[in-house]
């Protein structure tokens, strides 16, 4: 069987907004983990700690800010041999039905939250320039003592991370269990079937095909609005699926390369070093290093 990720029981009571919890620590000790809440999680002083969130596995610097908005997510932060004497952790969970129909946040006001906290499913980093502008007012988060007012300054800090281009999802879409997005219904019917067929042989003829573009036309298109070649975009989405299986499933590294749409061993294996850093079964044995069985 494998492993089990530990479910995390918030401080959150039933009538709660938000919970702050703004500590020093000399180390990260906390397994990897999920919860129901989202989560705004601010580290100052943690320069070579590793930061796992979903398949993504980084080395942060000394600020690091990620926002976290799925309970199916697992993350933790890891001391990896860090040599630090204070780091400071400021934590945010919050409650927030934000995909409700009848949601303030679908609303044109929030619309930059909302499309953030979309974005965040599968956990969003955010970079040092957005980090540097609300440090200061994360830090002072704590000290107010007043719900309403506390509320309404966090408010305000997700609205100001959400007019930042610069940051970026952690996981993958297949890992993470997010649908796939578009702002092009071209692209999104293409993703839907990539992510219906990832298993199988995907012709770039075929795909243009779908929605009626020529070949050369349709590969300017798509690498317009992803920011990626087909063949990386694909590569991504059988990678994703292949991480996902190597935590949630005891099937072998080959086994797992053949259902993933992966022709040899071997491509298989340099594919997932190079976007990875590691090998399938190094991803493997570190993943399951890190949790905690209940």
């Amino acid at each position: 069987m494998p492993t089990r990720v530990l479910r995390e029981i918030t401080p959150l009571g039933e009538h709660d907004f938000m919970y702050v919890a703004d500590r020093h620590k000399k180390e990260f000790d906390y397994p990897i983990h999920q919860h129901e809440i989202f989560e705004l999680n601010f580290v100052m002083g943690g320069a070579g700690c590793r930061r796992v969130v979903g398949d993504s596995d980084e080395i942060i610097g000394d600020l690091d800010l990620v926002l976290i908005t799925s309970p199916d997510l697992e993350h933790v932060w890891e001391q990896n041999g860090a040599q630090t004497e204070d780091i400071h952790e400021v934590t945010v969970q919050f409650n927030m039905d934000f995909d409700a129909p009848s949601s303030p946040f679908r609303t044109n006001p929030f619309r930059p939250i909302y499309l953030m906290l979309a974005r965040a499913k599968r956990g969003l980093a955010f970079p040092s320039e957005a980090i540097m502008m609300v440090s200061h007012r994360l830090l002072n988060l704590s000290k107010i003592k007043e719900g309403f007012l506390a509320v309404q300054e966090f408010l305000s800090i997700l609205y100001e991370l959400s007019k930042f281009e610069g940051a970026r999802e952690l996981a993958s879409s297949a890992f993470a269990k997010v649908e796939v997005d578009s702002d092009s219904k071209r692209i999104l019917k293409v993703k839907n079937y990539i992510d219906d067929h990832y298993r199988d042989e995907i012709m770039l003829e075929q795909l243009a095909a779908l929605v009626s573009m020529s070949p050369s036309a349709f590969s300017r298109y798509f690498k317009l609005h992803t920011g990626k070649s087909l063949s990386e975009y694909i590569i991504d989405v059988r990678l994703g699926h292949a991480a996902r299986k190597l935590v949630d499933t005891t099937d072998s590294v080959s086994e797992i390369c053949w259902t993933t749409g992966f022709n040899t061993l071997s491509n298989f294996n340099r594919l997932f070093r190079k976007r990875k850093g590691c090998t399938p079964k190094e991803f493997r044995e570190k993943y399951q290093k890190t949790k905690l069985i209940i």
